[in-house]
């Protein structure tokens, strides 16, 4: 029996991101958030290492976050899910798998640096999920400071609709509040309370000329996105504070405009007005469009009901393993799930029992009996539970959106002192896949090592760390490489031809296929030209799949193929002989024999560079790139600097943060993003 569930629950619930680029202060602002909604009781810091959402100690060294980390909170009426998402560009993933069952998200930039390149990226990410976002900028206490900069970036590097509600009152050393042009008050922050006590006044004279010109901008920019609001505003009629705040709800959740917050988290002020804004204009569960399924067993669309009393249908975005405990992390788009209970892991196949149900925070558990539709929990007893995975009733066969794979471009190999260790790393880096789906590693069993591969130098190192750390695992750890794909350059024909008998049975298979290069990032395709009629499905089931096989490993190195278009042109049969084994071979054989003749191509990882450098250094930095390789495509200014973006293969950019700071005086910023595999022409 579901217990009753407050209709006004679903209309309260806010689940949110927090997303930026790195040190932009995403992780202060939620630490703010939690204690000024009494969530925690002390703040910690992200430079003491004493962040709540920071908690492996990974990120306390580093001062930065690297796994997603959940939470929950009360404001006033409302209740907040919220998602503190890594800034780094190794940990992108992570953000990725977040943004897919978040509701809205807030955006965080620095009031200096502006709109920085992983700023860029996550956005983009929450755009093709359709993310609902206010924006927050920050640390406009800093030096430099320059909010009116930021708006312009946001509207020309984002291509966003910046609208302004909050504005600073004054910018750096001369930062003392923020002034809401909703209720156009003077909102000021008691620093003795750590910002937990502010208050409102009366705008003098001088502020008030001050902020008129952004009110008429946050009206004028309301009416251009509603027509009802367009008519009281030309007519000239008084508009209601309740109005503003509507028409600023609806034009966020349709994502025709970011209304913009002001502050400092650093220094506690401003935070409770974007508390304000999560519950006033970002949306619910009922204001976004519903989850799509695809029925298992006819690959019909089905729109996914948000009750408590539906069918359950819920997506598991995250894998945690709590010491040798697998805890799978779902958002519920239907339906109620119960501790003690047996669901359907619809992707995998497998039935399995809910042994418990928490709500997260952070590292710390508490203990539900059950959830419902709209809400993010972890459930524990899901053994073959991955990211991406459907979890619903028996009987109700559909499939939620997979979340998308990422290729791994750097690897390194480890070789464990003994086979006792040997296997306890085989298990321990198990654990880590099943956490991380952009770890990859593969055993070679005859060296005996174990060939790690990830997004990024950061992202291996971190897997080194913890191996040690949690685990006491030492083994010796060989030089980062780069992970390469093949392709093919032109179109080729070849026939493969396999005649043998195997375990005294005859097999017989003869396959003709022609390859042809597709466009980058394509992927790979596999079709038949010829006539298939009459010809047994076991057969041709088995020439595709080895087809597929044959892919998996290239002609030149054995890299995995990448962008292919092959055709079955032609198959012949030998009476008595013929067997899905004989097609499946031929069909490798062929396939191989086509890559030779098909110009092979080796693919390499393609980075985009970008740093950020004083005048002075620029001449260092661009000697520097073009001693690796790099093709440089842009250069402009912002925030002061010289921005350089390039393109460089990942082959020659081991160490080269090193050395951008040893020629720059440490003066430069880098962001390092994967951009595709091809060749550097």
């Amino acid at each position: 029996m579901t217990k009753a569930v407050s209709p006004k629950y679903l209309e309260r619930l806010r689940n949110i991101g927090v997303i930026a680029h790195i040190d932009a202060g995403k992780t202060t602002l939620t630490e703010r958030i939690l204690f000024y909604s009494d969530r925690i009781h002390r703040m910690g810091e992200v430079h003491e290492g004493t962040a709540t959402m920071d908690f492996m100690p990974e990120e306390q060294e580093r001062g930065i976050t690297i796994a997603s980390a959940c939470t929950r909170c009360q404001w006033g009426p409302y209740t907040i899910n919220i998602i503190d998402t890594p800034g780094h560009v190794d940990f992108t993933i992570e953000v990725e798998r977040c943004l897919r069952v978040l509701d809205g998200a807030i955006g965080v930039f620095c009031a200096v640096g502006g709109v920085e390149p992983q700023s860029e990226t996550v956005w983009r990410q929450s755009e093709k999920f359709h993310v609902p976002k206010l924006a927050f900028i920050n640390k406009m206490d800093r030096s430099g400071a320059d909010f009116e900069a930021v708006l312009e970036a946001m509207r020309q590097r984002l291509k966003a609709n910046p609208l302004p509600v909050v504005i600073p009152l004054g910018q750096g050393e001369g930062f003392r509040g923020v002034i809401d042009l909703v209720t156009m008050e003077r909102v000021e922050f008691d620093q003795e309370s750590q910002g937990r006590e502010y208050t409102r006044s009366l705008l003098t004279g001088e502020e008030r000329e001050y902020a008129a010109p952004w009110r008429e901008r946050l009206l004028e920019g309301l009416a251009d996105v509603n027509d009802a609001f367009m008519g009281k505003y030309l007519a000239g009629e008084e508009i209601a504070e309740a109005e503003i705040r509507s028409a600023i709800r609806a034009a966020t959740v349709k994502l025709q405009a970011v209304p913009v917050f002001a502050g400092s988290a650093l220094r506690n002020a401003g935070v409770q007005l974007v508390l304000d804004g999560v519950a006033s204009y970002l949306p619910g569960p009922l204001d976004v469009e519903p989850a799509v399924a695809v029925m298992a067993d006819s690959a019909q669309k089905r729109t996914l009901e948000v009750s408590p009393s539906a069918p359950l249908g819920a997506l598991v975005f995250k894998i945690v393993m709590d010491e040798g405990r697998k805890l799978a992390l779902m958002r519920l788009y239907s339906g109620t799930i119960r501790a003690g209970e047996v669901y359907r892991n619809i992707t995998q196949g497998e039935s399995e029992r809910v042994s418990r149900l928490y709500r997260l925070h952070a590292y710390h558990q508490e203990r539900i009996d059950e959830a419902h539709a709209g809400d993010i929990v972890a459930a524990a007893g899901l053994k073959s539970a991955r990211t991406g995975d459907t979890i619903a009733e028996e009987g109700v066969p559909y499939i939620l959106e997979n979340i998308a794979a990422y290729r791994p471009v750097i690897s390194l190999a480890l070789e464990p002192k003994n086979s006792e260790e040997g296997d306890k790393l085989d298990e321990v880096l198990e654990k880590y896949l099943q956490e991380d789906p952009t770890l990859t590693y593969v055993l070679d069993k005859d060296t005996g090592e174990r060939v790690i591969s990830g997004m990024g130098e950061l992202h291996l190192e971190v897997v080194i760390d913890r191996l040690r750390r949690e685990y006491k695992l030492s083994p010796r750890v060989g030089n980062q490489q780069v992970v390469y794909q093949e392709a093919v350059s032109r179109e080729a024909q070849a026939t493969g031809v396999f005649d043998r008998e195997l375990g005294d049975q005859p097999h017989f298979g003869k396959v003709t296929v022609g390859i042809a290069p597709r466009e980058r990032d394509k992927g790979n395709r596999v079709r038949f030209g010829m006539d298939t009629e009459g010809w047994p499905a076991a057969w041709l089931d088995a020439v595709e799949q080895g087809i597929t096989d044959s892919l998996m490993s290239g002609v030149l190195k054995g890299y995995p193929v990448q962008d292919a278009d092959v055709a079955v042109l032609q198959m012949e049969r030998k009476d008595g002989a013929s067997s899905p084994a004989g097609f499946h071979m031929a069909a490798a054989l062929a396939v191989k024999e086509a890559m030779e003749l098909a110009g092979p191509l080796l693919l390499e990882p393609i980075m985009q560079v970008e740093i950020g450098v004083p005048d002075e250094h620029v001449g260092d930095a661009i000697s520097l790139l073009g001693m690796k390789g790099a093709r440089v495509g842009n250069m402009f200014d912002r925030a002061g600097l010289k921005i350089i973006q390039a393109l460089a293969p990942m082959s020659r950019l081991f160490g080269f943060s090193t050395d951008l700071r040893s020629v720059t005086q440490g003066r430069a910023g880098l962001a390092l993003t994967f951009a595709r595999f091809d060749t550097l022409a």
